[in-house]
């Protein structure tokens, strides 16, 4: 019992300090710097929507005043059998360059499949109805690929604060940063682990079409140019903008979505966990995808072994009192989730650390259980 639950917490301790301790030291010693210069293939931009027609006006007017040359410009909008009215307003960009495409109900990956089949542009970039890129988002995003060996460049995803939304928002905020900074020193030992949907660019020739419809677009497609030899690579430079989850109950029914397919996405490329052939990727992956995924298996295993063991030792009897301490503060920041109280860290952080692992927990058991995603919904 003892040496499950010392296994247990030095897991835990890996996971969120010794990997990214790990990082930064490996990006210090390797530093695989790689060139960014100013340039400006044609590139296109491709959406993937359901039902955005609250949405997809303002996304594409945000997309249109962009800096980069509009003559080296294409936007696709792929309708994945929308029956509101954004087929209607995408439409009405017609005049302005903008393509839609009418695809049927099959999923998101098979609407990205099909516009990524249109495209003639050198440089696919992908991203959501919802999220907005500054005027150079686009300059910075593609200046990455003036060295040959980047295949595909990740950017940055920065959480907008809102007085009106739930305190989850700010744990959202918070977790970004950290992902930001985490992505920032896999870059640098050679690659990040997987690119973010809401911002990201690939090269059109090395773009493979996913071979199962469950797993998340931008991870799949993403990593695929690591398999082909080429460098994934993140440009906090490159920004986007998208508000976060206005509720609890959104943002734990999107992890749950998004955890789920994940875990297919993770199935579909368990080849590169061959640390033989991908090395400290392999390491990233396993740290990244594999253990943080295991997270709430491992905490609920320290906290029963704690209690356990609480008479035998003051150590274990204090794991035990600090793990119920830390759960009534994510009580507490629940229940003052809506209000001032709510934003303060001490109480906003261990709510959305909760949250996060229990909707990875529920992920877990329906993965196991053999549930699948494919048809896709927004939690807006």
């Amino acid at each position: 019992m003892t040496g499950i639950f010392w296994l247990l917490l030095a897991l835990l301790i890996y996971i969120y300090f010794g990997y990214p301790l790990l990082a930064a030291i490996a990006a210090t010693v390797l530093n695989r710097d790689w060139r960014k210069i100013e340039i400006h293939p044609r590139i296109c931009i491709i959406i993937a929507v359901y039902n955005e027609e609250k949405s997809i006006g303002e996304r594409l007017e945000n997309l249109l005043a962009t800096n980069y040359p509009l003559n080296h410009l294409e936007i696709i909008v792929a309708s994945d059998g929308s029956t509101d009215n954004t087929d209607s307003i995408v439409s009405g960009y017609e005049s302005r360059g903008v393509r839609l495409l009418r695809c049927e109900r099959r999923g998101k990956l098979y609407a990205l499949n099909q516009a990524v089949g249109l495209a003639t542009a050198e440089i696919v970039c992908f991203t959501d109805a919802n999220t907005h890129f500054e005027a150079t988002t686009l300059t910075m995003l593609v200046r990455s690929f003036a060295d040959s060996k980047v295949g595909a460049v990740s950017g940055r995803v920065i959480y907008s604060s809102r007085p009106d939304v739930d305190s989850v928002g700010q744990g959202e905020q918070l977790y970004w940063s950290y992902e930001s900074q985490l992505k920032s020193w896999e870059s640098r030992i050679g690659n990040v682990v997987s690119a973010t949907g809401k911002i990201y660019a690939i090269r059109r020739v090395l773009y493979c079409e996913p071979s199962i419809s469950t797993g998340t677009d931008d991870f799949l497609i993403s990593t695929s140019v690591i398999k082909q030899g080429y460098r994934l690579v993140y440009d906090g430079d490159a920004r986007a903008y998208q508000e976060p989850s206005s509720s609890a109950e959104d943002e734990f029914v999107r992890k749950v979505r998004m955890v789920k397919r994940g875990l297919s996405s993770l199935v579909a490329r368990r080849y590169l966990l061959n640390g033989y052939r991908y090395g400290f990727y392999s390491l990233s992956l396993f740290s990244h995808k594999v253990l943080r995924r295991l997270t709430p298996v491992f905490l609920i295993g320290l906290f029963t072994t704690s209690l356990l063991l609480a008479s035998s030792h003051a150590v274990y009897l204090l794991a035990a009192l600090m793990h119920t301490a830390f759960l009534a503060l994510a009580t507490c920041g629940w229940l003052l989730r809506g209000r001032a109280a709510g934003r303060f860290r001490v109480l906003y952080i261990p709510y959305f650390f909760c949250l996060s692992n229990a909707a990875i927990l529920v992920a877990l058991a329906g993965f196991t259980s053999g549930e699948r995603i494919t048809a896709w919904n927004t939690q807006r």
